[in-house]
């Protein structure tokens, strides 16, 4: 049927849009209650999770305080030589401790057979000091007829007296206290300290020198260089009972006792096997 042309077109559409509007309406408040509704179970979630993180730090605290709490255990110290020197007395050198050494060093760059050739007699050895001598007194003991064997000596680049110790300061220490001992005797500084090996090597060829002391590293380097030969030497006294203030003798020291036994094996152990060299320890 048409339309009634009584009525007003615009009246009909409005009255249209209605239901829409009020479906559309509806849909939001479901909408929103339905939000309102998840919100207090999101809200509750959210409190167990936060009550739970709470829990397990409470838990981790706990076991960082049972820890602390515990006692720490104390490890135990290594003891150093000079721990173990500072608790024992002083003991005198001796040959067998010299002889102890030097097979050590040598035992695994030496044949059996060379080892036995490196092996010092008593013969070999002066006598030791027993702690209670002065450099003097000592030198004075086992080089009874220094006077003369001095006066004897006309060799240039070599000494008759070699004096082996583990630093530059001890050995101007025992050149001062050789000072009773040595009479008319000349004596040179053998150490590197402030000293070319250079100027060491023009004062030995300057003129006869009766007494060197030094250090086992510069001893070494001259032999070495023929700054210093062995030609004159007839008396080598080590510097073996001396202690630093680690308690350190000078063979306990690793690269002094390298040069040490460099020192010995270029050629002083040989002529000490010959029984040309006697050795002492100080």
């Amino acid at each position: 049927m048409g339309d009634d042309l009584g009525d007003e077109w615009w009246t009909h559409e409005g009255d249209q849009d209605t239901p829409e509007e009020d479906v559309t309406e509806d849909q939001t408040d479901q909408a929103s209650k339905a939000a309102k509704r998840k919100r207090p179970a999101e809200k509750r979630a959210t409190k167990k999770k936060k009550s739970e993180q709470k829990g397990v730090v409470a838990e981790e605290k706990e076991a960082e305080g049972e820890k602390s709490n515990k006692p720490k255990r104390k490890r135990k110290k290594k003891k150093t030589i000079t721990d173990v020197l500072a608790s024992s007395k002083p003991k005198a050198g001796s040959p067998a401790d010299l002889q102890n050494l030097v097979t050590q060093y040598f035992s695994d760059k030496r044949s059996v057979i060379e080892q036995e050739d490196l092996r010092l007699s008593d013969s070999c050895f002066l006598s030791c000091n027993d702690l209670t001598h002065t450099l003097s007194s000592y030198l004075k003991q086992v080089c009874p007829k220094w006077a003369k064997i001095q006066k004897n000596h006309t060799e240039k680049s070599s000494v008759v007296l070699l004096i082996v110790c583990s630093s530059a300061l001890r050995a101007i220490e025992l050149l001062k206290q050789l000072t009773t001992f040595k009479g008319a005797a000349k004596t040179i500084k053998l150490f590197a300290k402030h000293i070319k090996i250079e100027e060491q090597v023009k004062l030995l060829q300057k003129g006869v020198t009766h007494i060197g002391v030094g250090t086992p590293g510069r001893v070494s380097a001259l032999i070495e260089n023929d700054g210093l030969n062995l030609k004159s030497l007839r008396y080598l006294v080590l510097d073996w009972n001396w202690r630093d203030q680690k308690l350190r003798r000078m063979v306990d020291i690793p690269e002094i006792k390298l040069d040490f036994m460099k020192m010995m094996e270029s050629g002083i152990l040989k002529g000490s096997k010959e029984d040309v060299i006697k050795i002492g320890l100080f």
